[in-house]
């Protein structure tokens, strides 16, 4: 068996795809997209502990994502 699942050269995908799921979930935890009215509003009802919890759940998911998208850019551009 050559190749797993279709090929070694759209490898890509699966990197990239993986990389931007993740940073789309590190944007949506970090409460970054809603309008400053709510961002506010949500800064003045949570508690320290559940601001730096959500701090570190965006750290931690945007540091899994950034590696994907980086290997995902050099196995396209670099490794063709």
């Amino acid at each position: 068996m050559k190749y797993f699942l279709f090929g070694i050269e759209k490898a890509y995908l699966v990197t990239g795809s993986i990389g931007f799921i993740f940073v789309g979930i590190s944007i949506i935890t970090s409460g970054s997209m809603v309008s400053g009215d709510r961002m506010r509003a949500n800064f003045a009802t949570e508690s320290k502990e559940d601001r730096t919890e959500r701090n570190r759940r965006t750290l931690i998911t945007l540091l899994i994502g950034l590696p994907n998208i980086i290997t995902s850019g050099l196995l396209y551009y670099v490794f063709p």
